[in-house]
Order: structure tokens, then sequence, then C-alpha cells
């Protein structure tokens, strides 16, 4: 029993991959970390991590000590979350990442209500386009856009997201609406400008599929920005269908090419992702069944 530190410290070095990672999530210093690895060692007499300058893998002996700790964490959380499944409701911090767009103008918009319905809890939003690692960057909950979910993950999905070209009617009172994906060329286009190839679009429609390099002056890797670009009528925008949706619905703005689908890395469906565990703390429940209600399918636009 007095060796449960260093198997716990053990175990978050075997998941996240360094003493560093590791230490950050259990709030030490690497060096701190590292003698409770080498005292869990000496307590065994084995050696569970082989390690060299530039890496460190688990051993034979640290593969198997590790399903064993990764089980006495499992564990220990879950006697954790038996308080707050008999207190007056969830309870506790939950940090959410998403991509930017998304995170402002879908989730943010729902934070308050969550809040209020669950007193306990505290919201760690965290607006990132990168594709954040739950285990190792110590977060509870992503959200992808994607249109496959990665493996290693549990998921639930939690709204379609699909990408629309839009201009202001005025734009288009002068320069024309584009009957077919081939004229788009000749019009004036806000695109990303983070890639080489963001200004070439893909679109389909049924089997006919259409890649077309599009111009503009104006290139911007903000939702929000391309919209109010849109907006005051510099051009043919792509966006995300929940930053158009307002704009269109008040006239602001037309869609383009309206049975055409736009192909992109950002399309698919938003995946709300965490760890698989068996003891999923309520807390995290909370967030997702709540996330789940208001975007879901059956969820009222």
């Amino acid at each position: 029993m007095s060796l449960l530190p260093e198997m716990v410290a053990f175990a978050h070095v075997a998941e996240h991959g360094s003493f560093s990672a590791a230490a950050h999530v259990l709030g030490m210093t690497p060096s701190a970390v590292s003698r409770q690895v080498a005292r869990l060692e000496a307590a065994l007499g084995a050696r569970l991590l082989a390690r060299t300058t530039r890496q460190q893998r688990l051993t034979e002996a640290g593969r198997e000590a590790f399903a064993r700790c990764r089980e006495l964490v499992a564990a220990a959380q879950a006697t954790l979350a038996v308080g707050e499944r008999f207190a007056a409701g969830p309870a506790g911090v939950v940090r959410l990442s998403a991509p930017t767009a998304f995170a402002y103008q879908v989730l943010h918009p729902l934070m308050r209500e969550l809040l209020a319905a669950q007193p306990g809890l505290e919201l760690r939003l965290i607006a990132d386009d990168r594709d954040i690692d739950p285990v190792r960057e110590d977060v509870d909950l992503v959200v992808r856009i994607t249109r496959q979910p990665p493996e290693g993950l549990a998921g639930r999905p939690l709204m379609p997201v699909r990408h629309l070209l839009c201009a202001a009617p005025t734009y288009l009172a002068e320069a024309g609406l584009p009957a077919h994906p081939q004229e788009l060329p000749g019009h004036s286009c806000l695109w990303l400008g983070e890639h080489p190839r963001d200004h070439h679009w893909r679109l389909r429609r049924g089997d006919e599929q259409v890649e077309v390099a599009v111009h503009g002056r104006y290139a911007v890797n903000h939702s929000g920005a391309r919209l109010d670009a849109a907006r005051r009528g510099l051009g043919i925008a792509c966006l995300p269908d929940f930053s158009a949706r307002a704009a269109l619905a008040a006239g602001e703005l037309q869609q383009v090419l309206g049975d055409w689908e736009f192909l992109g890395t950002y399309t698919g469906q938003a995946w709300l992702l965490y760890p698989p565990d068996r003891h999923l703390p309520p807390k995290c429940r909370a967030v997702i069944d709540h996330l789940a209600a208001r975007l879901g399918p059956t969820s009222a636009p």
C-alpha cells in the first residue's frame, strides 16, 4: 500500500509518454516523478522503462505493470466519483476543447444554460484548431469535426457540419450569380490562406466532381472574419453552415451553388470525444448529455 503514489506516477508516465507530461498532469516536477518510478522499480526488482537519450519505452515487465497500475488509477477515479453520484449533482472542473469557430459560435452560447443547470460544475472551454489529444494534454472532452472519428477514443456525434458558399446580395447583383463551379475563378473569393492549396475548392454534385483554383484579394483563416467580409460585399466566402446560418436567414447573405457539396477537411460530423473509460465521471457525463440534447438530431433548430 505504501507504493500507491509510485504506481500512480508510473501509470501516468506510461500513458503520457514522458516524465514531463506526467509531471504536468500530477502537478509535480519531472525529477520527482522520476524518483517515484525509480522507487517502484527498486521495490519490484525489475526495470519498467528502457531509457535512451532520445526516447523511453516500456519493458516487458513495464507493460504488465502498466496494465495493473492503469486498473488501479481507474478504480481510484471510480471511487472518487462515488461521492459525486451521491451528492446534489455533478461537480468539479471539466476541460473541453473545440475548434475555434465551433467553440465560440456553437458551444459558447450553450454554456450559460449548462452552468445554471449544474451549479457544481466549472467549465474550461479551450478554443484550439489543433487536434488535441485528451490523454496527453489532460483534457476531459474534445470536439473534432471529421468524417471518420479517430481510433482509440470513445465518442458521440453532436451535429453534421457542412461548408457553404455565400455572398452578399449586393455583390451578386454586381458580379452575377455563378451557375457552375467553373465560373468561380472569375469571381472574388474569400478563402483561408493557411496552406498552398486552400484556394483550390472541390465541389461535388451527384457523380460530377469539380476542382477549381479560385482567386481573391483577401484571405483570412477565421470564419467570423470571412463572414463579416462576405456581408460587406468583398466576395464569395466559404463558411461553415453554423457560421452562415443567421446571416442567410436574415437575408444578409445568399447561398451560392446550393446544389453542390463543398468537399473539405472541416466537414462531416462534430464528434464529442473522450478517453474510453468504463468510469466516465458524472461531471463529464453531464456535459456530454447537455451538448447532445442541444445539438443532436432531435434538438430544436
